[in-house]
């Protein structure tokens, strides 16, 4: 069995009488690219930003605590007046990377942004823009990657090319973890799925696996798009067919 690189537990997030997350475990391994799907309001960007130190558990904790977490928002913090250099430089600073100089080459190398590297930010296209993201969240080599919907406003060539880098990322040991309303990109590349709704963690496993624990005695679900809507009308149903 793989050891995990990361637990969750028992995770819970409070907004006065509104209660975002509750009681959430999970563990995440090497090597294991995780897809966290479910309808708005979920809890999915609170959960992300918890195991990413950009918020506060309200009870439960992220451990190992001080782990180094790679963090992709869906709103990327990029300064579009500096360049695609300039950005992964200030970025591996904040980090307080070791070698600069290194990591930013390693991370243009990666992200086939070499010929970018000059560039102003304003000045690129959205998928640029998420792979420049991307690499921010990297910089300083974490073992585990948090994306908030990576793929969002990215057209179809372009969400190619993202799945191509973090599949190879995945292959190379790297744990990520990611939302997304695309659940046909749950489908394709993800190694486990769990689904959340009204903060609460209802299924975590294989997609196969969850089409499985959908099916009923009509015909079987065509896709996992299908899959999570009827898994999630039974939920709401207590589990009635």
């Amino acid at each position: 069995m793989s050891v995990a690189l990361l637990r969750v537990e028992a995770l819970s997030k409070r907004y006065g009488d509104l209660e975002a997350l509750r009681d959430v475990t999970l563990e995440l391994s090497a090597g294991e690219l995780v897809a966290l799907v479910g309808p708005n309001g979920a809890g999915k960007t609170t959960l992300l930003s918890i195991i990413a130190g950009g918020q506060r558990a309200s009870a439960g904790s992220v451990a190992p605590k001080g782990m180094r977490i790679g963090w992709a928002p869906q709103q990327a913090a990029l300064y579009a007046r500096l360049t695609v250099a300039e950005n992964l430089r200030l970025f591996a600073r904040l980090e307080h990377v070791a070698d600069v100089e290194a990591a930013v080459a390693r991370m243009l190398a990666q992200t086939g942004l070499e010929q970018r590297a000059d560039e102003r930010v304003e000045r690129l296209s959205g998928g640029n823009r998420q792979r420049v993201n991307v690499a921010l969240g990297l910089i300083a080599d974490p073992p585990v990657l948090a994306l908030d919907e990576p793929s969002a406003a990215l057209d179809p060539a372009q969400r190619e090319r993202l799945w191509e880098f973090l599949t190879a990322l995945v292959a190379d040991g790297t744990a990520v973890l990611f939302s997304t309303h695309n659940v046909s990109e749950a489908q394709r590349y993800a190694t486990r799925v769990l689904v959340l709704d009204g903060g609460r963690l209802l299924f975590d496993g294989t997609p196969t696996e969850l089409m499985r624990a959908a099916e009923e005695r009509a015909s079987p679900p065509a896709d996992l798009e299908h899959t999570l809507v009827r898994y999630l009308e039974r939920q709401h149903c207590g589990g009635r067919a």
